[in-house]
């Protein structure tokens, strides 16, 4: 059944649900996923119960980014499909109650892209100042090591500025070369971005997932930033990330795009970096900027100074980074929930146990997530259960940070291949890219052909066909969790308060709402844990949705979850 979108918090009783196109069914067996398989698993994204798709870009892209680079943003990449593909899908999503939220990349172009092309074609171009041009750094030779205008570094290794030789000065990348950083201080860019946003409404998309909106203001000085020991780009990000203008600029987008069109649209804004109290202002409804942020503080809770240095994570830092993003976010503004998308590794085996527990806690982790005040979000697969794939070589690897790093790490700084193969498996972006599992046949029903990355080995287990008819499989719990968001309003709006703050292996909370709160128990050990909330009533508490066949008073077994409803102050 549709949730009703008459109301600016219709979002509050959403799942919105994560494709990445290449990866999620390929229509025409050339390997690739495109908008036609997407089409043809409606029916399924229908009887899972989500509410929006939000569709990884499938604009026409050099791929040099998987689609982060766009270089039309009014036209479909031919390995995707065709406009009519996509106007075929947005009818078939709103046929059937669901929503369509596009990505949208406007912190860059594709290299490729006309206004790119216009603005290196010399330096008094009209669209010059379209993006980020500068001379190299005073007394230094144009083109060699240490001349770029700043140290800034990036995402993707080595320094943010790339030599343009044909006009003699550096452009901004904050992350490929091919990915060039639009200049936001001009208005012309800004006048053209919101003609293309109103296009794509007028075409019947209902939002956008904006990536790295964040980073849209510069410091105009373009500073040097101090250097940790060993870099020789600095990853300080202070220049860039929630720049001077970027309340501004969204306020502004908000209006030239959003605010005559009624409450039916998702705006999601991704900010790595972002502060929770910076959170508070872009999601506060009486601002007019975003409906909510994607925030990386809790995907960042095991890195070990850096993304390829990993640490254990323990349960009590997680608790307090969540906790403390559901109090901030109580009163005013709105959370976003996730545990993996396709920039994170696969959530169960991150966060769970991708082996023996492999179902129990995806489960767990999944009721665990979906019960937190905010809209949850499922990448695709992890309804499933997907897990971690293990890539044996760096060729079967596809993701230009992963490659780009392996590269600097041992041909420049002269690393162990093993060793530095090994520290990027864990958390390497390749992980959740791998084809969904939709059955047991070869390449996993993903496609006829030979698919553009290799299919999980356990595909034969771990599939979609196996799990419709199950009743007790992750999929279908999945189902139950959405349908309590649905029908319950202490799920959808209830307050959030967190228990057992100090406990290392439980993670335990209680929403309310009115006469009726929901208390939420997930084990993330595979130990048995004794729970002791000093209240003997939640004990008899009737148990909505477990994933053991019967749960007895509050103690877990391995990665068990329950939620249990009662009535107070009748």
């Amino acid at each position: 059944m549709p949730i009703p979108s008459d109301s600016r918090d219709w979002f509050h009783k959403a799942v919105v649900y994560q494709v990445y196109p290449r990866s999620f069914a390929d229509s025409d067996g050339d390997g690739i996923g495109d908008l036609k398989g997407i089409i043809g698993k409606l029916d399924y994204l229908e009887h899972l119960g989500v509410d929006a798709v939000w569709l990884s870009p499938v604009y026409r892209s050099p791929q040099d980014d998987n689609g982060y680079d766009i270089s039309d943003y009014r036209d479909i990449d031919p390995i995707f499909g065709t406009l009519e593909d996509l106007d075929e899908l947005i009818k078939g999503l709103h046929g059937r109650g669901m929503k369509l939220v596009m990505d949208l990349v406007v912190n860059h172009t594709s290299d490729e892209h006309p206004w790119f092309a216009e603005s290196r074609a010399s330096l008094d171009s009209p669209k010059r100042d379209w993006y980020w041009w500068r001379p190299a750094r005073p007394g230094h030779e144009p083109g060699m090591p240490g001349a770029e205008p700043n140290n800034w570094a990036s995402f993707f290794s080595g320094p943010a500025w790339q030599y343009d030789a044909y006009t003699g000065q550096y452009y901004l990348h904050l992350f490929s070369r091919k990915q060039p950083d639009l200049n936001w201080e001009n208005p012309e860019v800004r006048r053209a971005v919101y003609a293309m946003m109103n296009w794509w409404l007028d075409r019947g998309v209902d939002g956008f997932r904006m990536d790295v909106v964040n980073f849209l203001s510069k410091d105009t000085a373009l500073p040097d930033k101090p250097l940790a020991e060993g870099e020789l780009y600095s990853h300080d990000r202070s220049g860039y990330v929630c720049g001077p203008r970027i309340h501004e600029f969204l306020q502004e987008m908000h209006f030239e795009v959003f605010a005559a069109r009624g409450p039916g649209l998702l705006t999601v804004g991704e900010m790595p970096s972002v502060t929770l109290e910076e959170a508070v202002l872009f999601t506060d409804p009486s601002r007019a900027e975003l409906d909510m942020v994607f925030q990386f503080e809790h995907v960042t809770l095991d890195w070990d100074g850096y993304k390829w240095r990993r640490k254990p994570l323990r349960l009590t830092d997680l608790k307090a980074s969540l906790g403390r993003w559901q109090a901030g976010l109580q009163e005013r503004g709105w959370n976003s929930l996730y545990w993996g998308n396709h920039d994170q590794p696969r959530a169960v085996s991150r966060f769970g146990d991708d082996g023996a527990y492999r179902e129990a806690s995806a489960k767990m982790l999944a009721g665990v997530l979906h019960l937190h005040r905010g809209t949850p979000y499922i990448y695709q697969g992890d309804e499933l259960g997907m897990t971690n794939m293990p890539f044996a070589t760096i060729a079967e690897h596809r993701d230009i940070e992963v490659l780009n790093h392996y590269r600097e790490a041992t041909d420049t700084l002269g690393l162990d291949p093993a060793a530095v193969l090994a520290s990027v498996a864990p958390l390497n972006r390749d992980n959740a890219r791998t084809p969904v599992q939709w059955d047991g046949s070869p390449h996993a029903g993903f496609t006829t052909g030979t698919p553009w990355i290799g299919v999980n080995p356990n595909a034969a287990e771990v599939n979609a066909a196996e799990q419709l008819g199950r009743p007790d499989s992750v999929l279908n719990f999945h189902r139950e969790l959405i349908r309590l968001r649905h029908e319950l309003p202490v799920v959808a709006d209830g307050d959030f308060t967190m228990l057992l703050p100090d406990h290392e292996s439980v993670y335990a909370f209680v929403r309310r709402l009115g006469g009726e709160e929901l208390l939420v128990l997930g084990n993330f050990s595979g130990e048995p844990q004794a729970v002791d909330l000093g209240d003997s009533d939640w004990a008899g508490a009737d148990v909505l949705l477990g994933n053991y066949p019967k749960s007895e008073g509050l103690d877990l077994r391995p990665w068990e979850f329950a939620c249990r409803l009662r009535t107070v102050g009748a």
